[in-house]
């Protein structure tokens, strides 16, 4: 099977309209690249995959037709879970497909930088993969093609998978990332939802191994002999997964575990370690991107939020690992940038749909809708935090301990849903309910903090906040004294139409440069409820740094 390679570089146009800017990933037979629309003047994320030669127009026509509507059909069945296909065309020996700009670290990208992921933090990803197949599956879809490259990782939210329409779309058995071809693709045999489960396996073990099961032999039928093959090395890293990936990856797909087993394997792990935290997050790498779309004239106004292309320094990387910035869109609580005193920078990640705490598709337009008017609430709490003492906790809240350095008052049910951090530099945790709950409370800590709170909320902060979809500030940024503490609030509305949010946050200067902020963040709707009234008091008045 040979591939015909179609030979582009950065800046080059493809049909015409995409400006391919940077490759976002390779795998092989594929190549993903951030791009920008010149027609519609907007980011995308163009994919390039080379295709076998000698195909006639008609197998490319249905090709790109298979594509465009199997993409359809599983972007209403799982919206914000499966990228959407928004063009599809053949050009110099490649097939390539149009997305909205995904805003997460493809898995094989988060791979490079960090080697591997620890057994819970793989359980998770593989659990949000496995609920898209599900849904592909029960509605006659094999995916055929699931790599780690078509998996988007987002701070928060679920994964956002890619690909879907490529099985078939040829006459090849695997078109991208022979590695994860299960054996039965490899004998060009017809394939159906076991083929994922397979490739689920193979992407399992790769992320706790650090390598694929598999290796790539440069050519794809090299590489598809040798899943047929060769005998599976024993995973030495799995833990508690060991089982469940050798499973998985069962020569003959009748042996196979099945979805429901996996399923309960997968939430065995999670529900046994809860509060283990993830690796952290990659620093953005979109250095080149930013310039190029400035120089080929992209405007401000379209670089959205969670998908701007960030120049990224030494110590903007330090932050932008710890502060997401949300996309447009239903905008969330968990990722909003951080209410600090530290100069919150965009982070190149998350997208998706609905009230979940990830920030939405970067497509939506700013929200021209009525916003409440400003809150009382930032102000009274400060004056009640300011003489906080950490006396008796309201009736359902309990106390917090940070391994890191802080402790706060929780409400039951909320556990740590997310960590980032970039060594000893800075780190973010955020808590909450988690699912669909857009309630959450983040705390930041930065060794970077300027001298002036109220000067950074003005001149780094906000001109972030402004690319968010709907956002607008409540009342003004005010100094205030925290704990005896040099410290500045801000409030501020984001999002659109019921997944509207808002969010108060203070940051508050320790010296040396170092500094806290803590983030609070609800459904704009229910901001004025006693409920919640109740938790960002009570959040204000028990947080507790670490004496140092």
């Amino acid at each position: 099977m040979t591939m015909v390679k179609a030979h582009v570089s950065a800046q080059e146009l493809v049909a015409g309209r995409y400006r391919l800017l940077e490759v976002a990933d390779r795998e092989p037979n594929r190549i993903g690249w951030y791009a920008e629309d010149i027609q519609a003047e907007r980011p995308r994320l163009v994919t390039q995959i080379a295709l076998p030669g000698d195909l006639t127009a008609d197998i490319v026509r249905r090709a790109t037709a298979r594509v465009l509507r199997s993409s359809e059909v599983m972007s209403a069945l799982r919206p914000g879970r499966v990228a959407m296909v928004i063009d599809a065309f053949e050009e110099a020996g490649a097939l390539w497909t149009v997305t909205e700009l995904i805003d997460g670290t493809p898995l094989s990208e988060l791979l490079a930088q960090q080697g591997s992921l620890n057994y819970v933090r793989a359980a998770r990803i593989a659990l949000d993969v496995l609920d898209v197949l599900e849904a592909a599956h029960s509605d006659g879809y094999t995916h055929g093609e699931l790599s780690p490259g078509q998996i988007f990782v987002r701070d928060k939210g679920p994964v956002v998978v890619t690909g879907f329409g490529l099985a078939g779309a040829t006459l090849a058995p695997r078109v991208t990332a022979p590695s994860y071809a299960s054996p039965e693709q490899a004998r060009d045999e017809r394939i159906g939802p076991a083929a994922d489960l397979w490739a689920l396996g193979a992407i399992l073990y790769t992320m706790v191994e650090g390598r694929p099961p598999f290796r790539d032999r440069g050519k794809a039928d090299a590489t598809l002999k040798g899943v047929d093959r060769l005998p599976l090395r024993t995973p030495l890293r799995a833990g508690p997964l060991t089982q469940v990936v050798q499973g998985l990856l069962r020569k003959n797909s009748r042996e196979r575990l099945s979805r429901p087993v996996v399923r309960q394997a997968l939430t065995r792990v999670l529900d046994e370690d809860p509060d283990t935290v993830g690796q952290p997050a990659p620093v953005p790498r979109l250095r080149g991107a930013y310039v190029a779309a400035r120089a080929s004239g992209w405007s401000r106004t379209t670089m959205i939020g969670g998908t701007a292309l960030a120049v990224v320094t030494v110590s903007v990387a330090v932050l932008a690992a710890t502060q997401g910035l949300p996309g447009g869109g239903s905008t969330s609580a968990g990722s909003a940038p951080s209410a600090s005193a530290t100069a919150d920078q965009p982070s190149n990640r998350t997208d998706g749909n609905g009230p979940n705490p990830s920030p939405s598709k970067t497509s939506a337009s700013p929200s021209t809708t009525a916003s409440p008017s400003p809150s009382p609430s930032a102000s009274a709490s400060a004056s009640a935090s300011a003489s906080a003492t950490g006396g008796a906790l309201p009736a359902g809240f309990h106390r917090y301990t940070a391994p890191e350095g802080f402790s706060v008052a929780l409400p039951t049910g909320w556990k740590r849903i997310e960590t980032s951090r970039v060594d000893d530099l800075a780190y973010r945790i955020t808590f909450g309910p988690g699912g669909d709950d857009p309630r959450t409370l983040a705390i930041t800590y930065s060794t970077q903090a300027g001298p002036d709170p109220v000067a950074v909320w003005r001149d780094d902060v906000e001109p972030q906040l402004e690319q968010l979809d709907g956002y607008q500030r409540v009342g003004q940024i005010t100094a205030t004294t925290y704990q005896g503490y040099k410290a500045a609030d801000m409030e501020w509305l984001s999002g659109t139409g019921a997944d509207r949010v808002h969010t108060f946050g203070r940051g508050f200067l320790l010296g040396g440069g170092r500094s806290f902020s803590l983030r609070i963040t609800t459904s704009a709707a229910t901001w004025d409820q006693p409920a919640n009234q109740l938790a960002m008091k009570t959040f204000l008045t028990t947080f507790r740094p670490a004496k140092t």
